[in-house]
């Protein structure tokens, strides 16, 4: 064990740690959920301080050789999550808007440093976890820029994941543009389309998903790191404050910018509940097309992949257990959202208390949907439609003659509606085509039955002879 001391006292820590007393005694404070600082922020975090690591070499504050050494603990730290992680072990629920998992961070990436530079964790004479790796910094412009960053990587792999579900989509509109089906309003037969159509409207959705998703990287461009505490800049010197986002830029491969208004950017929290809600928008869809995919399985009009036995009592049952998991991931992104949207409410005056849950819940939503997109479009890829089964939902609805309506008009179309709804009760064999042909005769009943008909946009209106 070795000893640390604070302003509250000392502290015993296990040697092999590579954390410090704050992280110690954050540990005992905040043992409250299972919900882990995710690896993503921590990486962003730890990526903050190699930007301010070399600024403050290159600009003199730091000695270059206590820059390089932080430097490359810092590259080493984010190469290795695997071997790394157990050093982050700090609950997402913390309060101090996030100041336990900065110290977090500074404590051991300078325990890393130490050891590469042949001294023992904790020697802190010799590098110290706040003069030289919180350097010009707080967590107040720390933590909010590193959210920024991870939330961005996390929101382009998202967008890589959707527009691989929207390909499944697309793939599903080509195979089935033939396959004549009955639409439904209500959950009750309304007009036909196509298997193919209903699939494209799955496609449009995703596809605005998607763009959503890439454009609203824009609004987390704009960071805060150099406004320390409460967005002036005090303590931080004016030439570290432009050369840090520099770097950091390169670093990141990210277009960032340095707030218009610093003390906005650190102060308000509104920015991530406009993503969350992108995010929202996105999970919604996506469990309105898993909804639906369910139902036309329950209706045999398509064959969901089997994914796995479905019951422990009753032998051979499949369930649709992929669009059920979508489902729920949805049910999380959305109240997230409103997490989000709470804690970005409840912040007060020049900080944002609740930064840490925001993270928590922010990028577990990216993460979330990204995951759901991409077990969704394999899945998708493997679904069979049943043509004769969609087809027959259409040759037995009365809500075809709905088509009646330009030739006929409103009235007469009623009563061959209810006509045949009386032959069908006393014969189930009757179809709508041979009624119709048999009432109107086989030309307006072919013009009216024909696919072409059905899935145009519109009918031409045809001149008739007196």
């Amino acid at each position: 064990m070795r000893k640390e001391t604070d302003i509250l006292g000392n502290v015993e820590i296990d040697d092999s740690a590579l954390w410090g007393i704050h992280t110690e005694r954050a540990l005992q404070n905040f043992a409250v959920s299972e919900r882990r600082v995710p690896f993503s922020l921590i990486a962003a975090i730890v990526t903050v301080k190699q930007a301010a690591a070399q600024a403050n070499g290159e600009l003199g504050y730091l000695p270059q050789n206590i820059a390089d050494v932080l430097v490359a603990a810092c590259g080493k730290i984010c190469g290795n999550e695997n071997d790394t992680m157990a050093s982050f072990p700090l609950d997402a629920l913390q309060g101090g808007a996030g100041t336990s998992t900065n110290m977090n961070v500074n404590e051991v990436i300078a325990n890393v440093a130490l050891q590469a530079m042949g001294k023992k964790a904790g020697a802190y004479d010799a590098l110290h976890p706040l003069n030289h790796v919180n350097l010009h910094q707080s967590t107040n412009d720390v933590y909010p820029t590193a959210l920024r960053i991870a939330a961005i990587s996390g929101l382009r792999s998202l967008s890589d994941a959707l527009a691989k579900l929207q390909g499944a989509m697309q793939n599903k509109e080509k195979e089935f543009h033939d396959i004549l089906k009955m639409g439904r309003t209500e959950l009750q037969p309304a007009v036909p389309m196509t298997l193919g159509q209903e699939f494209s409207a799955y496609s449009e959705a995703v596809a605005r998903d998607r763009w959503r998703t890439f454009k609203c990287e824009e609004r987390l461009r704009m960071v805060n790191i150099g406004g320390t505490a409460i967005g002036t800049g005090l303590t931080a010197p004016r030439d570290y404050i432009f050369r840090v986002i520099e770097i950091l830029r390169s670093l990141t491969g990210m277009g960032l910018a340095r707030s218009e208004n610093v003390i906005d950017g650190t102060a308000n929290a509104d920015v991530f509940v406009e993503v969350s809600g992108i995010l929202k928008a996105a999970a919604t869809t996506m469990a309105k097309i898993a909804g639906d995919l369910r139902l036309l399985h329950f209706l045999g009009e398509i064959a969901l992949p089997p994914m796995q036995t479905g019951s422990s009592i009753m032998p051979g049952k499949i369930n649709p257990v992929m669009t059920e998991s979508v489902m729920q991931a949805s049910l999380v992104v959305r109240a997230n959202d409103f997490m989000i949207a709470e804690c970005a409410a409840h912040g007060t005056l020049q900080i944002n208390e609740f930064m840490p849950l925001i993270a928590s819940a922010l990028l577990e939503s990216i993460d979330i949907l990204k995951n759901s997109a991409l077990a969704l479009a394999p899945h998708i890829d493997a679904i069979k439609a049943d043509a004769e089964r969609c087809r027959s939902f259409v040759e037995n609805s009365p809500a075809l003659m709905t088509a009646l309506l330009p030739h006929v008009g409103y009235e007469k179309t009623l009563l061959l509606m209810n006509e045949f709804n009386a032959l069908k009760k006393k014969n189930a064999e009757t179809f709508i085509t041979s009624f119709l042909a048999e009432k109107l005769g086989n030309e307006i009943a072919k013009t009216v039955l024909s696919t072409t008909n059905f899935i145009g946009l519109g009918y031409v209106k045809k001149e008739h002879k007196e």
